[in-house]
């Protein structure tokens, strides 16, 4: 399977570069706008940080998430999975809990994050709320998740949950433990416009981004993809884009 896989991603890589230039995985975007965020004063809670801040085939992701650590003094994870937390060594304090409840007092944090979370989430409103309440004023709450108008997306949301977590184990390389039911409630921009105005949040930054191919480990096939993705760079296509990362604030107060 192991050379299988190499062969797959040799072949991807080729056609990539023929194909659609200059593509990249959307972690990176998401990574390099964190960075941007953080100084070594902000309190920063992670939520649904799991086993680590970056996913762990990016170049360097281990060496990225130390220094992180090391540059921060107030950097919080919060996950219901016991087993995912205790592993995370990227975070200064680890809370088990869920996004419906942040046990931390109100305008506890400077930012908040969540990585490819708030798709598992059952509550978006509850974790917005929440989220408001945590945040100090002119507090970030950035966010990378599907979009749930993107075609990987939509394929995902009609295979049941049991071949879903083998599927994503062959063409992702994860293990089962890692894979969570996923609700999709608040993946397109309406659904976040919506509920962030809800609760006082302000939308200062949604982005549509592309990412990396899904059906890598479909060899020849991932080409069909590939031209898809070079499409959906058409302006008028942008809503159909693989991801979203959104940058919520909580306002000043007022005086």
């Amino acid at each position: 399977m192991e050379n299988l896989r190499t062969k797959c991603f040799r072949f991807y890589y080729w056609a990539q570069a023929l194909v659609a230039p200059g593509l990249k995985n959307a972690q990176f975007e998401y990574a390099e706008l964190l960075k941007s965020k953080l100084t070594p004063e902000t309190r920063w809670l992670d939520i649904g940080c799991g086993r680590r801040l970056f996913p762990e085939w990016m170049p360097r992701a281990e060496e990225e998430q130390v220094a992180l650590r090391a540059r921060l003094r107030f950097a919080f994870g919060i996950d219901p999975d016991l087993a995912s937390l205790r592993d995370n060594r990227f975070v200064h304090h680890r809370v088990a809990s869920d996004s419906r409840y942040l046990p931390f007092a109100d305008a506890s944090f400077d930012l908040l994050t969540a990585n490819m979370v708030v798709e598992h989430v059952a509550s978006p409103g509850a974790l917005l709320s929440e989220s408001f309440r945590v945040l100090k004023p002119r507090g970030i709450f950035l966010f990378h998740t599907p979009n749930a108008l993107s075609y990987a997306t939509i394929l995902a949301r009609v295979v049941p949950e049991s071949l879903k977590v083998k599927l994503i184990g062959f063409f992702e390389n994860r293990k089962e433990e890692d894979v969570f039911p996923t609700l999709y409630l608040m993946n397109t921009p309406t659904r976040v416009g919506s509920l962030s105005r809800s609760v006082g949040l302000r939308i200062i930054d949604l982005r549509m981004v592309e990412s990396s191919a899904q059906a890598i480990m479909l060899g020849p096939l991932v080409v069909l993809e590939l031209f898809w993705i070079r499409l959906l760079r058409r302006s008028s296509l942008r809503s159909l884009r693989s991801n979203l990362i959104v940058v919520l604030q909580k306002p000043a107060e007022e005086s």
